[in-house]
């Protein structure tokens, strides 16, 4: 096979370890995590665990350390099936962290054709800096982001759009933009991040065509793979579309303050 399961599972459990890095964007790399932050201050995650149970607190202090230092008072954790040590979740959990708002993941690989794009949708990247905004204003909304981080989100819009690394592909149902999501290229496949449909206009296939479009920029790329994580949400019409699980992920939340 093209990739190896063990491969496939690290990324498909921690993608923002392995996608490309931004101007703004921070990666940092140790011995027991890989540290991951976006800009601004609110987008921050801990990946790749590997560690033993004795050194949780030094861990969960060295990373906490790392965001004050940046001016972040707040992380998520994703925990893999592939962490160390295996029982993470319930050691960070008792240290005081929390269950995210969407607290588990499933780690999903598609490396065959997906269904083709349902009629009367049109899916493609995206070309303009309004198509940007409007996809951005997409997922935002779906996914029901707090009224603090869009401000900071929509702040940064232009910045984002010139600086970014990350593809944005949207689907428009009568010339209006109703779904959106973000992929990253590697030599593995094309990382996808906050596929998302407006409410309204669930059900007409528009998350179908977001990852047909997807899977045909991966094929040009020459990567014909697409790697990401389903929550609750996407993960049923994930599998559908062909999606094979590979792993899971736990998600907790740290917010420890000044």
């Amino acid at each position: 096979m093209w990739h190896t399961f063990t491969v496939l599972r690290e990324i498909a459990e921690y993608p923002n370890s392995f996608g490309p890095l931004g101007q703004a964007d921070e990666r940092i790399e140790t011995d027991h995590f890989t540290l991951c932050m976006g800009a601004g201050w609110g987008w921050n995650t801990v990946q790749r665990q590997c560690f033993s149970a004795s050194q949780v607190d030094e861990v969960l202090a060295e990373v906490r350390t790392l965001l004050r230092e940046r001016g972040r008072s707040r992380t998520q954790w994703e925990i893999g099936s592939s962490a160390q040590p295996p029982e993470l979740v319930e050691l960070l959990l008792a240290r005081g962290l929390v269950h995210d708002r969407d607290p588990f993941a499933v780690a999903l690989v598609l490396d065959g054709e997906p269904p083709a794009r349902p009629p009367g949708l049109v899916a493609r990247r995206v070309e303009t800096f309004d198509e940007y905004a409007a996809a951005s204003e997409v997922q935002w909304t779906a996914f029901e982001m707090p009224a603090d981080e869009v401000a900071e989100s929509r702040a940064l819009l232009p910045e984002r759009w010139r600086d970014t690394v990350n593809i944005m592909h949207a689907v428009w149902l009568d010339g209006v933009i109703v779904a959106a999501g973000t992929s990253a290229s590697t030599s593995h496949g094309l990382l996808l991040y906050g596929g998302a449909t407006l409410p309204h206009a669930r059900g007409r296939g528009a998350y179908r065509a977001l990852l047909r479009a997807r899977w045909e920029e991966a094929v040009v790329r020459g990567t014909p793979a697409l790697i990401t994580q389903g929550g609750s949400m996407s993960r049923p019409i994930l599998e559908r579309a062909g999606f094979r699980r590979v792993g899971h992920v736990h998600m907790l939340l740290d917010v420890f303050g000044e």
